[in-house]
């Protein structure tokens, strides 16, 4: 189905599910087109729909095939119907042409084997010029704003833990060269962004398939020197990954490098751990103490998964203390689910629904009186706030962050006062705090 496109420009509506890796493919198909890029608030106005659809559990995946038949149907009466795409890890882990038989509205599949193609692929379904193969810089078109950007290094993942399916759906590890990446930085850096947050499954990995023994502090130090860059974040670091020479080169560097390290340890008893197939089962407390040893500063963010199949009261306990000993500034916490193709979900001793949420609930409220308590220790302080939108209903204020606050999955700030626009880095008073949050008076 192919259809005719002005060329002046491409009225689109999207939407992007999932992780900040799916929304950096967005960007990059957007950006990609050869065509200017008009976002457009109703589909019916659209020329181009598209979704980008997460796969990696099953409430994830629900939630992207209501989004697409929600489409569908509010398309259905369009009298000049927009082309609809469906991309992402949806597609990579069902294939297209079994969606396509479920999904019949659906124009056009892409799937995540195919990343590199997908512009070309959209380009001749709407009848516009073949698209150049690469884009100086990536070819991003930005959704997050003026304050940061999302930078991915690579896609896939070497490791296999039980109960992931992301390298059934992305494949092994494969890392963007080091000049791909700082082009990027630098294009993206050239539009006004003040952080750059770095992402990958493993961060960690990056370039280790390229020849690297130990890559990302010899990408780090290419990066840090980059012009007009305020802050740059590390996101999803692998355990085993986290050694004293990444610790020390963010001690040493400083800014723009932020002490903030989110390494994803997914439970704390060492039977569990074997289990799921992840390092350090015998004692998940070494990388922490690696850390607070050489960067006693770090706000460290973490991920848990409770309801792994033989998850015992025990074992659910020392998790509980173990996160009441550790006192992370962020923790996130996810009750398993049995994804089908991974080894967990064929695991005996699979735990109740009713169980897991319960579980998920109580390690949350835990966390939520720790985060209150190391937020309530900024109140009094000046921190530099990067200032994200404004606020919807309340004119004069903004969202934002402090440095230890990443886009889109911790708390934001709340400020207001002079000098306070989008993209700003702005000195402040930190007046007040509540279990996430805080609010800040320049």
């Amino acid at each position: 189905m192919t259809h005719e496109t002005s060329l002046k420009k491409l009225n689109v509506w999207s939407l992007s599910l999932g992780c900040p890796k799916n929304r950096v493919d967005s960007e990059r198909l957007l950006g990609s087109l050869g065509v200017p890029v008009n976002h457009v608030e109703h589909m019916g106005r659209a020329d181009l729909v598209f979704i980008n659809t997460c796969g990696f559990i099953d409430p994830a995946v629900r939630e992207s095939v209501r989004a697409v038949l929600d489409a569908g149907q509010r398309l259905g009466s369009c009298k000049r119907k927009p082309l609809l795409v469906v991309g992402g890890c949806m597609v990579g882990r069902y294939g297209a042409e079994g969606l396509a038989e479920d999904l019949p509205e659906v124009d056009l599949w892409l799937p995540t084997a195919v990343l590199p193609l997908w512009p070309s692929m959209v380009a001749d379904a709407l009848g516009l010029p073949r698209p150049p193969e690469s884009v100086p810089g990536g070819g991003r078109l930005l959704s997050t704003g003026p304050s940061y950007a999302w930078l991915k290094v690579g896609e896939g993942c070497r490791h296999n833990c039980a109960f992931c399916t992301i390298p059934s759906i992305r494949g092994g590890l494969k890392s963007l060269t080091a000049e791909h990446i700082v082009d990027e930085a630098r294009a993206l850096l050239g539009q006004g962004v003040r952080e750059l947050a770095l992402v990958a499954q493993d961060l960690t990995s990056w370039g280790a398939d390229l020849g690297y023994k130990n890559g990302l502090p010899s990408l780090l130090e290419k990066l840090v020197g980059l012009e007009g860059l305020a802050w740059l974040r590390l996101l999803y670091l692998y355990p085993t990954g986290v050694n004293p020479e990444l610790l020390q080169l963010i001690r040493d560097t400083g800014a723009p490098l932020l002490p903030y390290l989110d390494i994803p340890l997914q439970h704390a008893h060492p039977d569990v751990l074997s289990r799921m197939g992840r390092p350090f089962a015998g004692n998940p407390r070494r990388v922490l103490d690696t850390v607070r040893q050489i960067l006693p500063q770090a706000a460290l963010r973490t991920t848990f998964i409770v309801g792994y199949p033989g998850e015992t009261e025990e074992h659910f306990e020392s998790l509980c203390r173990f996160v009441e000993e550790s006192a992370f500034q962020h923790v996130g916490v996810f009750a398993y689910y049995a994804e089908e193709g991974t080894l967990a979900a064929t695991l005996p001793d699979q735990i109740p629904d009713e169980v897991k949420q319960w579980r998920r609930d109580t390690l949350m409220d835990i966390q939520a009186d720790i985060s209150e308590r190391l937020l309530a220790a900024h109140v009094g302080s000046r921190m530099q706030v990067l200032v994200d939108a404004p606020h919807p209903e309340w004119p004069g204020l903004h969202s934002g962050r402090v440095w230890l606050q990443a886009p889109e999955v911790d708390g934001i700030t709340y400020v207001s006062g002079p000098g306070v626009t989008p993209g700003a880095l702005v000195e402040c008073d930190i007046v007040e705090n509540t279990e996430y949050d805080l609010t800040a008076l320049a």
